[in-house]
């Protein structure tokens, strides 16, 4: 290669180390997660009535951390990670708002096990030798061009074979996985949870042994829990179901996902505008990402409140063929740290401590059920009982069927 072609890059190269820039945030010695989540299973109630004994669906029986990551009744859910450097795996607490309504103070305590479960699981499950999988995306009236992708998925000496293929996109993996050097909340000792009405809004502060004296944060709203997905749907699966709702303060963007099974199919939707299976997005999201998203079309832009799933996807099957959908509103993303970082880039900085405080506003529903009168909030009037009784709907025997067998 000519030297007269390297001169110009190696010139480049020397402009760019000449120029000022900014270091990436130095890791600090103790570090605090607090992940929050409102979440609304429609037809239940909230988890302060009968929605703790619903709690247990989904594999919630043992109340603990991580709650915030998948909603089971509907409530307010906060996780809370500690992981300090300077005294590992000791116990500590945490001074809250009277707002939040669980005292003055929660525990943090080690995990009595390292296994944390994954929010995301792994996916469908499919019980049959042989399999397809219906994926469609997009919302409208009609099923839109190239649809459905087609996975054939056939089992052989136990082990799932798939042919095709559609685009699964996941949440970028930054949530904590605790070993014993943490300190959690909730956990064996504490798992009381925040009622309809509380606030993480005020100052916190965490206390105990190695514990920097200073760490001490204030909470506002960007923090605080997200309002309910008013979620509502009109028309029956097989005619096309729109789904509307009403804007969720602070939300940057939307996503809504449904799995359903028909026959040896599994049929997957999201109201993504390409191909994506939808598995992997009912989750916390950084700004950068979810801003990327919205401008790629994967996800719903903050202004929308409609979206109708197209006829022709989903059939009226049934308690049997009964889908499920799941929406996200996704929340805003606070990080504090201590001392708070120069203006300067040049100066150096040692921050004693950083906070991170993730937010999302959830809702899942029984596609076709109506999604009012079961899931009041204890303050909502029960209504005259005067009034003749109506036709229980598929939605609703479904998940009084599922309530019983708690």
């Amino acid at each position: 290669m000519s030297s007269h072609r390297l001169l110009p890059a190696a010139v480049a190269a020397c402009l760019l180390l000449a120029l000022p820039t900014r270091a990436a945030a130095p890791v600090a010695p103790t570090q605090v997660f607090i992940d929050v989540d409102t979440h609304r299973m429609a037809g239940m109630p909230d988890m302060g009535a009968l929605g703790r004994l619903a709690g247990m669906l989904g594999g919630k029986q043992d109340l603990g951390y991580p709650d915030a990551r998948s909603g089971g009744a509907s409530g307010l859910y906060f996780d809370i990670a500690l992981h300090n450097t300077l005294a590992p795996g000791l116990p500590a607490q945490q001074a809250i708002p009277a707002g939040l309504g669980l005292g003055d103070a929660l525990p943090l305590l080690p995990p009595t096990r390292a296994t944390i479960p994954d929010a995301q699981g792994d996916g469908p499950q499919m019980d049959a030798t042989e399999a397809r999988m219906l994926v469609y995306w997009g919302c409208g009236a009609s099923i839109g061009p190239g649809q459905p992708r087609v996975i054939q998925v056939r089992m052989r000496n136990g082990v799932p074979e798939a042919s095709g293929s559609v685009e699964s996109r996941r949440a970028p993996d930054r949530d904590v996985r605790p070993d014993p050097s943490y300190a959690l909340w909730p956990n064996q000792k504490a798992r009381r949870r925040a009622e309809r009405g509380a606030s993480l809004q005020g100052e916190h502060r965490i206390t105990g042994q190695g514990v920097p004296d200073s760490l001490k944060f204030t909470l506002g709203a960007q923090a605080d829990f997200m309002p309910d997905i008013a979620l509502q749907q009109q028309g029956a699966p097989a005619d096309g179901i729109v789904l509307s709702w009403q804007p969720v303060a602070r939300a940057g963007a939307y996503f809504i996902s449904v799995m359903a099974k028909q026959g040896h199919d599994m049929v997957l939707w999201s109201s993504a505008e390409v191909p994506d299976m939808g598995g992997g997005l009912i989750d916390f999201l950084p700004a950068a990402t979810m801003e990327r998203w919205v401008k790629d079309k994967v996800l719903l832009g903050p202004d929308t409140t409609r979206c109708q799933i197209p006829k022709g996807i989903l059939k009226d099957g049934g308690e049997a063929g009964a889908g499920m959908l799941s929406m996200i509103a996704y929340g805003p993303e606070t990080n504090l740290a201590w001392p708070p970082r120069p203006a300067d880039p040049k100066q150096p900085w040692t921050p004693e401590w950083n906070v991170r405080v993730r937010t999302k506003s959830t809702a899942s529903a029984v596609l076709g059920m109506d999604l009012g009168g079961t899931g009041q909030d204890q303050e909502t009037p029960a209504g005259d009982a005067s009034q003749p009784a109506e036709k229980e709907s598929t939605g609703k025997k479904l998940l009084r069927g599922l309530l019983k067998g708690l």
